[in-house]
């Protein structure tokens, strides 16, 4: 397998389950195990599913001088992803607080503290990337510095910009411009996915662009080929929630991209990682091995 450079957030993310949106007030409520909590992140999850499939990760990541901290160390050493490129440069770790309801709707409430103003050493970086086969620099402000410094070293570059609606995205369009395989969602897209995706190809030409489409899918762009096309959502186990499909679907596929070259393979293997990581209720767990993975994708289509 190979080296992948991961440069994104990692945070403690508190889930509460409820019953729909809105949220009708009432002075307290008992979801008895509807509440947890656990360390999570775009940067995390996206390391450790990669991991996971096989790879050697290296992470970069900022946190905090504080008990959040300690307990994300903790995590990543029981994850096997070292921690020596992860920085306590923070005073505390940044939070998140997601409501879900049975539909699959969520509501992301994130708290970056002061992450935003701060600066990943690049000499830090440079010396990470020594070695490593592709990166992914998750839209986070201290990844931005590292999209040239990538692509100057002739790494492939993968990046996700999330919910987006519009080209010109003052904060995204670094990202944009920089990245080999380009993610997003349909979810604020002005116009239908396939019209979007001409735009985007045409301005900011990425090798590959995915669109996920939530419970349809997602769909692929290809520039080399100049296609453009669907691939359904899979179903393997019962949804707990939609919570981090995003990020799995991106993990799986820059892991089939990076392995095979192959987009369309990565693509329809992505989309059974996904559908089977939703099976659980953290955004940083339910992740396949590869041969977990590979025996899965064989049973959706017998």
């Amino acid at each position: 397998m190979s080296r992948i450079l991961v440069s994104g957030l990692i945070n403690i993310e508190t889930t509460l389950k409820v019953d729909g949106f809105p949220l009708a007030y009432a002075p307290v409520r008992y979801p008895f195990f509807g509440v947890n909590s656990s360390v999570s992140g775009v940067g995390f999850n996206v390391s450790k599913a990669i991991k996971t499939l096989g790879h050697d990760v290296r992470f970069l990541s900022l946190i905090g001088q504080d008990l959040a901290g300690a307990m994300v160390r903790a995590t990543l050493a029981q994850a096997g992803i070292s921690a020596d490129l992860i920085l306590s440069a923070l005073p505390t770790t940044a939070q998140s607080v997601i409501l879900s309801d049975p539909s699959g709707k969520r509501q992301i409430h994130v708290d970056l503290k002061n992450i935003q103003e701060q600066v990943y050493p690049e000499e830090s970086f440079d010396a990470a990337l020594a070695g490593c086969d592709a990166t992914v620099l998750c839209n986070i402000n201290f990844s931005r510095q590292f999209l040239r410094r990538a692509r100057a070293a002739g790494r492939l570059v993968a990046t996700d910009v999330h919910t987006i609606s519009r080209l010109d995205d003052d904060y995204n369009q670094d990202f944009m411009a920089a990245a080999d395989v380009l993610f997003m969602s349909d979810e604020l897209l002005p116009m239908p996915p396939e019209a979007w995706a001409a735009e985007i190809m045409a301005r900011y030409a990425p090798q590959v662009l995915v669109i996920g489409l939530g419970a349809q899918g997602a769909l692929l762009a290809v520039q080399r080929d100049r296609f453009v096309g669907r691939f359904p959502a899979a179903s393997v186990r019962p949804v707990v929630s939609t919570i981090g499909a995003g990020d799995a679907l991106f993990s799986a596929f820059v892991h089939g991209f990076v392995r095979t070259g192959d987009p369309y393979h990565a693509l329809r293997q992505a989309v059974v990682f996904a559908a089977y990581k939703i099976g659980v209720t953290s955004a940083a767990d339910g992740f396949l091995d590869q041969t977990a993975l590979d025996r899965l994708c064989q049973d959706a289509l017998d």
